[in-house]
């Protein structure tokens, strides 16, 4: 029997590690949580201090059993659990389980934890054990309470009072909120009418657009041409009217990399630029973390996947530096090392960025070893990583102001002069950009005369605020602190199952079910 036993939460990560820890330890997983609340009235004793009242989850039952047998025959017990809050519990609900047991009574296990799951992270961990974080144990029991108490008092009520079957939740209702109320601002949206103007210009074979933003000194602001009618006289009066420039103005442009993966902003990205679920994304990022056979045995790819942080080691921007300095080249490379800060109001810091445990472990090098999608998301991680640590991308930014009688119409048209970090990789937005500004205009002059090609109208109505798609609820959920993003996949999933929304072309819509609940919770529990 090996003398010291090592508890993870997966068997998949227990295979990784075996190969790390040879035959002088035993691993065992046990499968994620081994206790929880008991399912009924009383769980919680809010007037007792908020007591809590556990039992075995009944599917983990016979890991557990396998547990107290080895930690029987161990003269060394390693509790190894995930790096986070949940981890941390599912340690201590270990030990208060080991020591009702006969002969382990003054058991002492050692905490853990393995941030990436490679050779030197792994030993440097058992090298370095430490007690149960019970500040920790205690954040995750207060959230659980808090889930049951709001849980447990509001989905009967639903029951009673809607239907069974619903449920509420810390979480999940006010996500559902935010979707609801989305869904009100767009039916009271009513659209407004409002026209721009144009002029068609060209010089040698360069054709450009330029919109009209000052008519007689004024700046034209969003509604300054409301309707088809007050359009139509500006441009009668700047019909024949000659063109010329008057004024240039060139600026150099630069843009700066974004800073690497949180949990959230990874999130976001593959939903994106993936076309991946927040689901599919986290359990792909757990199979990269836990380990992947790449020809060598097993080894993590990625450090943990739950974070709020932006920080990276010493270790890894040295190796990134060395990188970008040795593949990339010295111009890429900016002369220090990039420091990014958090801007989430709650995060945890205890964990660095999510980011590839070997830089130089390229996604094309692993690419024969992993499936499409653990390439596609280990790609992405693996470039935004390299690009928060490279130079700005610069641009030649031109800005033309073109007069025709008293109107001045803009065009503005920018170069990249050096791509810097966007060789490598480029940041998603919500709204994708036209790339209206990203081209190159002809060389002109102050007071140089320009044709006229044409000069029109051009109608438009204003849009309704769109439906939420899971990367902006992701955003907004992060955005007012509700939840962790570790756990914004299982909410949405839940929002699902419940048949509170549906998702029409990727936006979410709720039902008249998921309406109906968030009337009666929003009208009857505004605390």
């Amino acid at each position: 029997m090996a003398k010291n036993l090592l508890i993870v939460e997966s068997p998949s990560k227990a295979k990784t590690l075996k190969k790390y820890l040879g035959s002088e330890f035993e691993i065992l997983a046990s499968y994620g949580h081994v206790r929880d609340l008991v399912p009924k009235n009383g769980a919680v004793d809010p007037d007792n201090h908020f007591a809590m009242k556990y039992e075995l989850v009944a599917r983990n039952a016979k890991h557990v059993d396998a547990i107290v047998a080895a930690a029987k025959e161990a003269e060394n017990l390693y509790l190894a659990t995930d790096p986070d809050r949940e981890g941390e519990a599912i340690s201590w609900h270990l030990q208060e389980i080991l020591k009702t047991k006969r002969g382990l009574k003054n058991i002492n296990p050692q905490r853990v934890v393995f941030h990436e799951i490679t050779k030197n992270a792994v030993l440097e961990a058992i090298a370095h054990p430490r007690g149960i974080e019970i500040n920790l144990v205690d954040a995750q029991q207060a959230r659980r309470a808090l889930d049951y108490l709001v849980g447990f008092n509001l989905s009967p009520l639903l029951w009673k009072k809607i239907r069974r079957g619903l449920s509420a939740g810390r979480v999940q209702s006010p996500a559902l909120r935010l979707i609801c109320e989305r869904e009100n601002e767009i039916r009271a949206f009513e659209a407004q009418e409002y026209w721009t103007l144009h002029l068609d210009s060209h010089k040698g074979r360069s054709k450009f657009t330029a919109k009209l933003v000052q008519y007689k000194g004024e700046k034209l602001e969003q509604f300054s041409l409301p309707s088809e009618t007050s359009q139509a006289e500006v441009l009668a009066a700047l019909q024949g009217k000659d063109a010329h420039v008057a004024a240039i103005e060139k600026k150099k442009r630069s843009r700066n990399p974004a800073a690497p993966f949180t949990t959230s902003t990874m999130q976001q990205d593959a939903v994106r630029k993936l076309g991946m679920t927040t689901d599919r994304t986290m359990r792909t990022a757990q199979q990269l973390y836990e380990g992947i056979d790449v020809g060598q045995g097993a080894i993590g790819l990625i450090t943990y996947m739950r974070t709020d942080s932006v920080t990276l080691s010493d270790e890894a921007l040295t190796e990134i530096r060395h990188y970008i300095e040795n593949k990339i080249g010295k111009d890429y490379l900016p002369s220090a090392a990039k420091q990014y800060k958090t801007k989430s109001k709650n995060a945890q810091e205890a964990h660095e960025a999510i980011r590839p445990t070997s830089v130089y472990r390229t996604p094309e090098s692993v690419k024969p070893f992993l499936t499409a999608d653990q390439f596609k998301l280990y790609q992405m991680i693996w470039q935004r990583t390299v690009a928060c640590q490279m130079a700005p991308a610069k641009f030649d930014q031109t800005t033309v102001d073109i007069a025709v009688g008293d109107g001045i119409f803009r065009v503005t048209g920018q170069v990249q002069t050096f791509a810097g970090f966007l060789s490598v990789y480029e940041e998603s937005t919500d709204d994708e950009d036209d790339g209206e500004e990203n081209k190159k205009l002809p060389e002109m002059a102050e007071g140089e005369a320009l044709p006229v090609d044409n000069i029109y109208g051009e109608q438009h109505f204003t849009t309704p605020p769109p439906r939420f798609n899971e990367a902006t609820l992701v955003k907004a959920l992060e955005e007012y602190g509700i939840g962790r993003p570790s756990t914004y996949a299982s909410i949405i999933s839940t929002l699902k199952d419940r048949e509170y929304v549906t998702l029409e072309q990727k936006r979410f819509t709720p039902t008249d079910t998921g309406e109906i609940v968030n009337k009666f919770l929003t009208e009857h529990f505004a605390q």
